[in-house]
């Protein structure tokens, strides 16, 4: 019997990891992330609005702000929010699929930007 209790209490104390619930490679939830979260991503949002609401810029500048504002606001949303680190393995493992999700992304998008080109052109020529 006091066998039994050793072996049992040797098993829990074996699997005391798991109390903290499974490792899903994000960060832990704090406040202060999400507050700077959502002031940079309100910035990000009314420096494009300005730059387009004001008129004083030319479009090329105001496309590239557009596009840096979003490619930064995207890298702060999934830091932020999505709390994406590599921290553990898990987490590097999560930034793996999220960058092979992008370049997925950049292909489908590229492939169907050319076919259309393509398209147009026969078309019309």
């Amino acid at each position: 019997m006091s066998e039994n209790k050793k072996s049992s209490n040797s098993h829990s104390q074996s699997h005391s990891h798991s109390d903290f619930g499974p490792d899903y490679g994000t960060g832990k939830k704090n406040l202060p992330s999400y507050i700077i979260g959502i002031l940079l991503s309100l910035l990000l949002t009314l420096i494009p609005y300005e730059a387009v609401a004001r008129h004083s810029l030319n479009k090329t500048y105001i496309y590239a702000i557009l596009i840096v504002c979003a490619l930064i606001q995207l890298v702060v949303q999934v830091i932020c929010f999505l709390r994406l680190n590599n921290h553990t393995e898990q987490g590097q493992i999560n930034i793996l699929s999220f960058l092979f999700s992008i370049v997925v992304l950049i292909v489908v998008v590229a492939a169907s930007i050319w076919i259309m080109w393509h398209l147009n052109y026969n078309m019309m020529h």
